[in-house]
C-alpha cells in the first residue's frame, strides 16, 4: 500500500493537465472564528481529455469525507498536501465533489480576538498555497472559474472575488455569495472578514470601485484613498485593455504580511497605509495602489508560467504603476524614482549573481531592473509601438499563463529591434548598464542637475557653496536639493549652516525632513530653527525633530514633551511610543510614572497590531521596565504569524534567559502559558 501511494503521490501536474481540464468551482465554505478552522462542501466539474485512474487536488492537512464522482462515491486518499482521487475516469465533463475540514497553518490568518471584538480573518495566498484553506491548485498553470459563499457570523462583513451575487441572513449566520466569471489561478484567490465599512465609485468605464476600511478609520478614507479612481482610468487607457474583472475592490488587513497582494478583483493592503492627511506626506499608498491594480492584467489577466519569467508580473507592475504616477506627480517624480532605483540596482550588481530570468532573483531585480528593462525597450521602439505589442500581448494570452517569449513575440510584430542583445544586457546577466541608463535619465532637466551635484560629492564645500546655494533658491525638484543636503553631512556646522537654513527655507517637507534627519548634534545657535520642523506637516520630520532636540537640549526637554504630549502619529503610534519613552526618561516630568508604563506595557500587548507591539517591547526592554505581563506579551511575539515580529520575540528571550533571575521569571510563568506559548518558550528553555 506505501509503494502505491509512493507511485500515486509522485504524479507530476504537467502530466496531470494533459490528461485533465478543470473548468469550474463551486463550493461552500463556514469559517469558524472560535477554533480557526474551515469546513465546507466543494465541487468541480472538469474535461477528462484522456482516460486516467487518479487525480490529484492539492489540500494541506485536510480531512475528507462524502467524497463522490457524478453522484457516486469513489475511493480517494491524502498524503497531507493533496487528495487523490482513484477511479477509471472516462473522456467527457465530469463532476467531483467532497466535504472538508482544515485548521491552517498559513495563508488563513485570525488577527484579533472575539474577547476585544476586533477579530479580522484574511488570506495570503502567493507563495504561501491557498490549498492550504481550499481545496485548489498550487500550480498556476491551473485556470478555474470560481463560485464560493462563504458562511460566518452575521457580525462579520466578506470580501471576496468577483460580484456578490447574493447575501442571506439566517438565524445568526451571513451567506455571502460571490462569483468569478473568468478563469483564474488559485494563488489569486482570497477572503477577508472582519467589521469593514465602503465607499463606491466607478471608473469611466463603469467598473465599480470598493474601498474598503474600518469604522474608526472613516476620517482617513480620502487620503488613505487618493487618486484611486485617477489611477483606475489611466492605467486602464495606458494599457489599452479594458479590466478584465468587472468589480475592483480594496481593503486593509490589519498584520498583513507584505505591502500588498494583488488577488483577481480584490487586492488586500497593509494597514500601515491607513493615513490622514499628514501620514499622506510619508506613506502615501499611491504606488502600492497602483502596483497591485496594474497586477489586474499583468500577473492576473495574463500570469508568468513559471517563477523564472515572474518579471511579467513583477517588473510590469512596478513600471506601469510608476508610469501611472507619473501622470499624478510629474515627469520629475516619474525620473526620479527611476534614477533611485538605477542607484540601487547599480550598488547590488557588485554581489548579486542572479539575473531576472531566473527563479531565484531577488525582489529588486524582479520588480525594480525588470521596470528598468520595459523603459529601455519602451524608449527605444517608441510609445505606439510598445503600447500595440503590450495590447496584443494581453489580448491574445488573456486567462493564459505566458512566458518572456510570449512578449517578445508581440515586440518583432511591431519592432526590429534586437531583442536578443537586449535580453542579454537586461535579462540575462547580472550587471547594471549604467550608461545607457543614464542616457535616458538624462532626458529630465532635474536629473541633469542631480548628475552636476553627484559629481561634486568629492569636492571641497568651498568650490561647490555657490553652486548648492543656487540650486537650493531654484524651483528644481526637491530631490535633487535632498542630495546637497545629504552631501553636507560630514561637513563643519560653521561652514555648513547657510546652506542648511536655505533648505529649511525652500518649505518643502522631504528636504526639511533631510535636514533633520542629517543632524545628530544641534548647536544652540541652530536650536530655533531646528525647532520648526516640530510644526512640519509630517509625523516622520516630527520623530526625528523631537528626538534630536530632547537629546540635544535637556533644559528645554519639558517644553519639549508639553508641545508634544498629545501627538499620537501614525497608525503605529510612532509619536505616542516615543514621547512615553522620553517622558520615562526625564526626571521629574510625570508625577505618574505608573500610569505611563501601563500606557507602554498595554500597547506591547495582542490588543495592537505587531508594529505597535514591537515597538513598546524595545521601548521596555531598553527601559529595564520588565514584568511578569511584558515577558507574556514577549513569549506571545514567538506564536505571532509575522516571522519579523516572532524572531524579535525569540532572540530578546534567549537574551533575558542567559540572566538567571530572568530564567527563574520566565519557568514561574510558565504553566500560566497556553499550549503553544509553553510549546515555544519550553524550547527557548532547553537551548
Amino acid at each position: 500500500m506505501k509503494y502505491l501511494f509512493f507511485l500515486l503521490s509522485a504524479i507530476t501536474f504537467a502530466q496531470q493537465t494533459q490528461s485533465v481540464d478543470f473548468k469550474i468551482v463551486q463550493g461552500q465554505i463556514t469559517i469558524n472564528a472560535k477554533d480557526k478552522s474551515v469546513s465546507g462542501t466543494i465541487s468541480y466539474w472538469f474535461d477528462v481529455l484522456k482516460p486516467v485512474d487518479t487525480i490529484k487536488i492539492d489540500a494541506q492537512n485536510m480531512d475528507f469525507s462524502d467524497v463522490e464522482l457524478n453522484q457516486k462515491e469513489i475511493q480517494f486518499t491524502t498524503n497531507g498536501k493533496q487528495i487523490l482521487l482513484m477511479s477509471a475516469f472516462k473522456k467527457g465533463t465530469n463532476n467531483i465533489s467532497f466535504n472538508y475540514v482544515a485548521k491552517p497553518k498559513q495563508t488563513l490568518y485570525f488577527v484579533g480576538s472575539e474577547e476585544n471584538d476586533n477579530v479580522q480573518i484574511w488570506t495570503q495566498g502567493q507563495g504561501k498555497n491557498t490549498s492550504n484553506w481550499l481545496p485548489s491548485f498550487d500550480d498556476v498553470n491551473e485556470k478555474v472559474i470560481f463560485s464560493l459563499e462563504v458562511v460566518v457570523d452575521s457580525k462579520y462583513q466578506v470580501i471576496s472575488n468577483g460580484i456578490l451575487k447574493s447575501k442571506v441572513n439566517n438565524n445568526s449566520m451571513t451567506y455571502w455569495r460571490f462569483n468569478m466569471q473568468k478563469p483564474m489561478s488559485s494563488y489569486l484567490l482570497m477572503l477577508a472578514i472582519g467589521k469593514f465599512e465602503k465607499q463606491m465609485q466607478k471608473s469611466k468605464s463603469g467598473i465599480p470601485l470598493e474601498m474598503y476600511y474600518e469604522s474608526k478609520d472613516k476620517f482617513k478614507f480620502e487620503p488613505t484613498y487618493r487618486y484611486s479612481k485617477q489611477l483606475f482610468d489611466f492605467l486602464e487607457k495606458e494599457i489599452g485593455v479594458k479590466y478584465p474583472w468587472g468589480i475592483y475592490k480594496q481593503a486593509p488587513v490589519r498584520d498583513f504580511l507584505y505591502a500588498g497582494m494583488e488577488n483577481t478583483s480584490a487586492t488586500l493592503f497593509s494597514t500601515r497605509y491607513v493615513v490622514d492627511s499628514t501620514g499622506f506626506e510619508d506613506r502615501s499608498y499611491t504606488n502600492v495602489n497602483a502596483h497591485e491594480l496594474a497586477h489586474q492584467w499583468f500577473g492576473n489577466l495574463v500570469t508568468a508560467e513559471s517563477s523564472k519569467h515572474h518579471w511579467l508580473q513583477e517588473g510590469f507592475a512596478t513600471y506601469y504603476a510608476l508610469l501611472a504616477e507619473k501622470e499624478i506627480y510629474g515627469e520629475d517624480y516619474f525620473y526620479s524614482k527611476l534614477y533611485e532605483s538605477a542607484q540601487q540596482l547599480k550598488f547590488a550588481s557588485r554581489t548579486d549573481t542572479i539575473p531576472v530570468l531566473n527563479a531565484k532573483a531577488s525582489s529588486l531585480t524582479f520588480y525594480q531592473k525588470g521596470a528598468w528593462a520595459l523603459h529601455v525597450l519602451h524608449e527605444a521602439i517608441g510609445d505606439k509601438a510598445f503600447k500595440k505589442a503590450v495590447k496584443c500581448y494581453l489580448k491574445n494570452h488573456s486567462f493564459q499563463t505566458v512566458n518572456t517569449q510570449d512578449f517578445f513575440t508581440e515586440i518583432k510584430k511591431v519592432s526590429h529591434y534586437d531583442l536578443n542583445k537586449f535580453s542579454k544586457v537586461w535579462l540575462e546577466t547580472t550587471s547594471f548598464n549604467t550608461q545607457q541608463a543614464n542616457i535616458l535619465l538624462n532626458k529630465n532637466k532635474s536629473i541633469q542637475v542631480l548628475f552636476e551635484v553627484e559629481k561634486l560629492k568629492n569636492k571641497s564645500l568651498s568650490e561647490k557653496e555657490v553652486f548648492f546655494a543656487k540650486i537650493l533658491q531654484s524651483d528644481v525638484f526637491f530631490t535633487v536639493k535632498e542630495a546637497i543636503v545629504n552631501q553636507l553631512k560630514l561637513e563643519k556646522f560653521e561652514d555648513k549652516v547657510t546652506l542648511l537654513s536655505l533648505a529649511l527655507e525652500t518649505k518643502n517637507i522631504k528636504v526639511r525632513q533631510a535636514v533633520a534627519a542629517s543632524l545628530n548634534e544641534i548647536p544652540e545657535r541652530f536650536r530655533l530653527q531646528y525647532e520648526t520642523l516640530l510644526d512640519d506637516k509630517s509625523y516622520q520630520t516630527q520623530e526625528i525633530a523631537l528626538y534630536n532636540l530632547w537629546n540635544n537640549f535637556p533644559e528645554q526637554r519639558t517644553r519639549y514633551l508639553d508641545k508634544s504630549k498629545e501627538w499620537i502619529g501614525f497608525s503605529d503610534y510612532n509619536l505616542r511610543t516615543l514621547w512615553l519613552s522620553l517622558a520615562l526618561s526625564t526626571p521629574n516630568y510625570s508625577i505618574n510614572k505608573k500610569q505611563l508604563i501601563d500606557e507602554l506595557i498595554n500597547y506591547s500587548s495582542s490588543n495592537y497590531e505587531a508594529t505597535i507591539r514591537q515597538d513598546a517591547l524595545e521601548k521596555l526592554l531598553a527601559f529595564n521596565i520588565i514584568n511578569d505581563e511584558v515577558l507574556k506579551n514577549l513569549i506571545k511575539a514567538t506564536t505571532y504569524h509575522m516571522w519579523q515580529f516572532s524572531k524579535f520575540g525569540r532572540d530578546n528571550i534567549r537574551r533575558l534567559l542567559k540572566n538567571a533571575t530572568m530564567r527563574v521569571s520566565f519557568e514561574r510563568i510558565l504553566p500560566s502559558l497556553n499550549e503553544t506559548e509553553q510549546f515555544q518558550l519550553n524550547r527557548l528553555l532547553k537551548e
